[in-house]
């Protein structure tokens, strides 16, 4: 069974891969310049092979991807002299990301009305383009830290990132004169186009008083971004590009793929395969451990009493949970929300895999791992404590003493969040 839960990550991931979920969505028009940000740029950008093999029109690329990312890069991409790939710091943007940012508002600025910008954005692209307004990039980096481990919603999140950035919130938009076509794969619930790499090409509904609010109430100590944040409350700064706007007649947002596309490839795997399933949702967010407690009320359900479906069958969820870090260990949502699941289930057990499509869960090289009708037992004779786990946070501790971390390394791809129970 363990091998059939990872069989069918792999097989979605195959299943959706950028490349071809970008190269079903392309214009017929060449873009005058072709810009990609994220954790899947270089293979959305492989999709564009044909826009760039042309001997009449000479293209700039500029995507810019995760460091994380590159040695994974497909070896058959080779950028050329009117591109280049530059790596930058995720989650946590640095000098790199803000180079990338300014590079992309530079070329884009000097499209003129009748050109074609063509933007791939994945999931990622916020850290990767990051260019600080108001706050210096030390103050940024601080801010995002704080964001992330504060157990805010990724749409909380973005508010503050819009606010405190040139290119966030429409920027990209602002800086060019040109149409521009965005394809998008979205790392978000809803698939809200504006919340993926914190909208560069999309309006932003968020305001500065959203984003003061979600610093206070994360209780979150930045005071050089509420200081910039207020400014902007009284009417001193410029607003986001707000729906609406003029700006956005030129612009089409396109989505090509996201959580949904990935759980649909999964559960064709599982039905290839003889099993029932039974797709819970593609939205799911809140904590981790709370949205454990669902899952596992579930399969509670199901077993006492074949409600909503009796077994044997495979339940599938995505989503992007949160975890509010209090402890000192090592982990992510996915590793986080299994082990919550163990805890509420205990010795009774279950088959499941909880892993994130980019391949890094949280502050691990994991990205994500599993459950065995046999975790609880094989934890007792080791002496760990799952209760002592969950209050440090360390999940991939856990997971790793047990040997069930499932470890793909980057994926190039970014869909959210993949669950599967399976009740037998």
């Amino acid at each position: 069974m363990r091998a059939l839960l990872e069989a069918s990550f792999r097989h979605a991931l195959a299943a959706t891969h950028p490349t071809d979920l970008t190269r079903a969505a392309l214009p017929e028009e060449r873009p005058a310049l072709i810009l990609a940000v994220g954790k899947a740029a270089v293979p959305m950008l492989e999709a564009c092979v044909s826009l760039r093999e042309s001997s009449e029109v000479t293209l700039q690329r500029y995507p810019n991807v995760p460091y994380l990312a590159t040695p994974k890069a497909d070896p058959t991409f080779k950028p050329s002299n009117s591109g280049a790939i530059l790596p930058a710091a995720h989650p946590i943007p640095d000098e790199r990301s803000v180079r990338a940012a300014a590079r992309a508002l530079e070329l884009a600025s000097r499209l003129q009305p009748h050109d074609l910008l063509l933007v791939l954005v994945s999931g990622g692209g916020s850290a990767l383009w990051c260019l600080p307004e108001g706050i210096s990039l030390a103050e940024k980096q601080a801010l995002n830290q704080a964001l992330l481990r504060s157990g805010a919603s990724i749409q909380e999140i973005n508010a503050v990132r819009k606010h405190c950035s040139r290119i966030k919130g429409g920027g990209l938009v602002r800086a060019t004169q040109a149409r521009v076509l965005a394809l998008l794969l979205s790392d978000v619930p809803g698939d809200d186009l504006s919340v993926i790499a914190s909208g560069p090409t999309t309006a932003d509904p968020s305001t500065f008083a959203e984003a003061l609010e979600v610093l206070e109430r994360y209780r979150i100590e930045a005071p050089a971004a509420k200081a910039h944040l207020e400014r902007g409350l009284r009417g001193e700064l410029p607003e986001t590009l707000k729906p609406g706007d003029p700006a956005l007649a030129r612009v089409e947002n396109r989505l090509v793929g996201g959580n949904q596309t990935f759980l649909e490839a999964a559960r064709a795997y599982w039905e290839a395969h003889g099993y029932r399933t039974l797709l819970l949702s593609d939205r799911f967010g809140g904590e981790a451990r709370e949205l454990a407690g669902f899952h596992a009320a579930l399969v509670q359900s199901i077993r006492a009493h074949g409600t909503p479906v009796r077994p044997p069958v495979v339940l599938l969820s995505g989503g992007e949970a949160t975890v509010t870090v209090r402890g000192s260990g090592q982990g992510g949502r996915n590793q986080e929300f299994l082990l919550g699941l163990l805890y509420q289930l205990g010795p009774e057990g279950v088959w499941a895999l909880a892993a994130d499509t980019d391949g890094i869960d949280g502050n691990t090289e994991a990205a994500g791992a599993f459950l065995t009708p046999d975790s609880w037992a094989r934890a007792q004779a080791q002496g760990l404590s799952i209760k002592e786990h969950l209050e440090r946070n360390d999940s991939y501790g856990f997971f790793s003493r047990l040997g069930d971390l499932l470890v793909t390394g980057p994926t190039q791809n970014n869909l959210n969040d993949y669950r599967a129970i399976v009740l037998e």
